[in-house]
């Protein structure tokens, strides 16, 4: 429901209006309690109401999304229609061509396997080759040298530092970054590489604050601040 702030502009698919319409093809959102509740969290922590501030707020676990928050209404979001859209996640693909579907249908695959590849068997599991699609198996392989596993870890913070800098530009300006949910909470590296490629935007972390994981994770007098928040879905239900 919070997602449902979206203006038309960033919920439209750009296919036909009638059948957009008529079987309800929009862009929905998901992790809506989430990106709510470390959102109204982060502004308390700033010292400022909800209405006051503007923030990109990253849900980062097995699925991964990011939103754009303009004084308590959503500018835009990182999921879709259904989850499968916007970041890399754990077994899903986010955003791609939406061709591949085809090409993969002409090679012999059926909408069954396409579907069950691109929700289960892609993502940070499809790319790494390990077995597994927990960001601390793929760090843990990444430092025992596995290409594959560092590829995945490039994907996965090249993605994220895209849509912060598309949101950064959505909202004109940002206060804060939000890291929350399981590797935003608990994976200090992810954010390090995360801010360090946010520079041009006055990103600036304190090591000793991420390695530590506290709430202001931002260097002294750095704008927009970066903010460790823990999530609380049921909380906020």
């Amino acid at each position: 429901a919070f997602h449902q702030t979206m203006p038309p502009a960033a919920y439209t698919y750009a296919i036909p209006r009638e059948v957009a319409e008529k079987n309800q093809i929009r862009r929905y959102g998901f992790h809506g309690t989430s990106h709510h509740y470390v959102a109204g969290k982060a502004a308390q922590h700033l010292g400022r109401s909800l209405e006051e501030v503007k923030l990109i707020t990253a849900h980062l676990g097995n699925g991964c999304s990011i939103t754009a928050i303009n004084r308590g209404r959503v500018e835009d979001t990182s999921m879709g229609m259904t989850p499968l859209e916007g970041l890399i996640m754990g077994t899903r693909c986010g955003d791609m061509d939406p061709a591949i579907v085809l090409v993969l249908r002409r090679v012999g695959y059926s909408l069954d396997d396409v579907d069950k590849m691109l929700n289960k068997a892609s993502g940070l599991l499809g790319m790494a080759g390990i077995g597994s699609n927990d960001m601390r198996d793929i760090l843990k392989a990444v430092d025992e040298g596995k290409e594959s596993a560092r590829l995945a870890l490039d994907v996965f913070v090249h993605r994220l530092v895209k849509y912060v800098g598309a949101y950064a530009a959505v909202l004109n300006g940002f206060d804060a970054l939000v890291f929350t949910a399981g590797i935003g909470e608990n994976v200090p590296r992810i954010r390090a590489q995360v801010c360090e490629k946010l520079a041009f935007l006055g990103v600036r972390l304190d090591p000793a604050r991420n390695k530590a994981g506290e709430v202001f994770i931002s260097a002294d007098g750095a704008r927009p601040a970066v903010l460790v928040v823990p999530t609380n879905e049921e909380l906020m239900i």
